[in-house]
């Protein structure tokens, strides 16, 4: 596994499926989750990127599954920018069983950034394309929204 920023997630009883494993779509809820604490590392709260007049919606998810998860397990999830275009930006989303390090899944989520009550695309601001490209390397947050590592 690598330094990108990684979100530690305890898989819950009422997220596996009659195939006793993490149901396919909750993993999309996951990395929405995981950029969520991504975005408050970089960005602060979600109401900070709203009071600049700035928003983003999701227009793209992919997801490759390697192995299932299981309910009690805990998952790394590793977020890392991928790209940066005038108004779009797509991140790698990998999921890691954090006790044996194996890869369970790889996906990639594309954002467009709108204007909040519109919802119009528009470009993306130098002073967030800036934060979006230094990252949040290193950094681990748990389900908690804690930095485990300091």
């Amino acid at each position: 596994m690598s330094d990108d920023f990684c979100y530690l997630l305890r898989v819950r009883y009422s997220e596996c499926d009659a195939q006793r494993v993490v149901f396919n779509g909750r993993y999309v809820d996951y990395i929405d989750v995981a950029f969520n604490e991504y975005m408050r590392v970089i960005w602060g709260d979600y109401n900070d990127i709203l009071s600049k007049g700035l928003d983003m919606q999701v227009v793209n998810v992919s997801i490759n599954w390697k192995a299932p998860a299981h309910f009690d397990e805990v998952l790394a999830i590793k977020i890392r920018l991928n790209k940066i275009g005038n108004s779009s930006f797509s991140f790698l989303v990998d999921f890691y069983n954090q006790a044996t390090s194996q890869l369970l899944a790889h996906g990639e989520i594309v954002y467009v950034m709108v204007s909040p009550i519109e919802h119009t695309k528009m470009e993306i601001p130098k002073d967030v394309r800036d934060q979006l490209e230094k990252g949040a390397k290193g950094i681990v947050v748990d389900h908690a929204g804690s930095n485990v590592n300091g």
